[in-house]
């Protein structure tokens, strides 16, 4: 089971997301913004989108909303989006 280990805010709507396995993408969240849902409309704010946080290896906010590591992964890496480094 893929889990997020490491995260850092690199703009108003996007982060670097450092996977368990190694792999790590820059990731935009514009897509998800653009939705405008309850749960999606206050990362909009830069400010409030920059307290994402990891919990229990997944992607989150303090107003609940969470994106599973695995999902993140897995449409990162179809999109070829995912940074491998050599062991």
């Amino acid at each position: 089971m893929i889990k997020l280990v490491r995260l850092t805010v690199t703009g108003d709507d996007t982060l670097e997301l450092i996977f368990s396995d190694g792999a790590a993408a820059h990731w935009s969240s514009a897509s998800l913004i653009a939705r405008d849902t309850v749960m999606t409309r206050p990362l909009s704010d830069p400010a409030y989108f920059a307290r994402a946080f990891i919990e229990g290896g997944a992607l989150a906010w303090p107003n609940g909303f969470e994106l599973s590591a695995d999902a993140l992964h897995q449409k990162l890496n179809n999109g070829g989006e995912l940074i491998r480094h050599a062991a």
